[in-house]
């Protein structure tokens, strides 16, 4: 539960840094305009879709062929709506660089010490959105093949969609303060393995926030600066390598 607790002292910002957090709001907020349209173009069309994927049960009793395609259905819309959450979050970092940049670095200020190194910059945000964007694809996949498990795929979908994408989500938010200390990825999941269980947290948490219509525009920065102070945490826990410091 230490997790969801940096996604609230992020969203404390709103009250004492308001300026700051609007940075964030515009990027997020064009980001949430076309994730929105598409997920509403899916809703109008999944009844077809679904249909259109399981001819086999057109003979099937119409209640059996009712629920076994509303179970379908249900599963699809879970699917892009971890592909979004975690598109969404790559895709805003990068649309928003320049935003996001210097909420992170007015975090590092406001938690004490020397703003490190630049962060990623715009290229490697574009690109780390880009491979978070096709593992979320490759997690929608998953949960819709999880989703065809009659009685539990449904509930095991929604968990595994929530769980797999919060840590996905966490570790793309975490990038920046630990690539500007000069972390490559291997040193990243090391310092990610000494909580888990806060980095989970956070990440679930901002995902059903996410969820929320427009959730995602007001949470985002705050995440940025929880994200920010989840990382410093985690930095000063033992187990650093010294040419990681550096």
């Amino acid at each position: 539960m230490r997790g969801p607790g940096y996604l609230l002292r992020g969203l404390g910002l709103w009250r004492t840094r308001p300026r700051l957090m609007l940075l964030g709001v515009l990027p997020a907020l064009l980001v949430a305009v076309v994730v929105l349209a598409a997920l509403v173009g899916l809703l109008l069309t999944v009844g077809d879709l679904v249909a259109w994927a399981t001819p086999f049960a057109d003979d099937w009793a119409e209640a059996l062929r009712g629920l076994l395609r509303l179970g379908l259905a249900v599963v699809v819309v879970l699917a892009f709506v971890v592909l979004a959450s975690v598109t969404f979050t790559g895709l805003t970092l990068a649309v928003g660089d320049p935003f996001y940049a210097r909420i992170w670095a007015e975090t590092e200020r406001m938690l004490g010490g020397e703003v490190p190194g630049s962060g990623p910059g715009f290229w490697r945000s574009a690109a780390d959105g880009l491979v978070l964007a096709a593992t979320g694809l490759a997690v929608g996949l998953g949960v819709v093949v999880l989703g065809l498990l009659p009685v539990v795929g449904a509930v095991a979908g929604v968990a595994l969609g929530l769980l797999v994408s919060g840590w996905l989500l966490a570790g793309e938010l975490l990038a920046r303060p630990l690539e500007a200390r000069g972390m490559d990825r291997a040193a990243r999941a090391e310092v990610l393995r000494r909580d888990r269980g806060a980095v989970l947290g956070f990440g679930v948490a901002t995902q059903l926030c996410f969820l929320v219509p427009l959730g995602a525009v007001a949470v985002m920065p705050a995440a940025v600066a929880g994200a920010t102070m989840l990382a410093r945490d985690l930095l000063d826990r033992p187990g650093r390598a010294p040419e990681w410091a550096a």
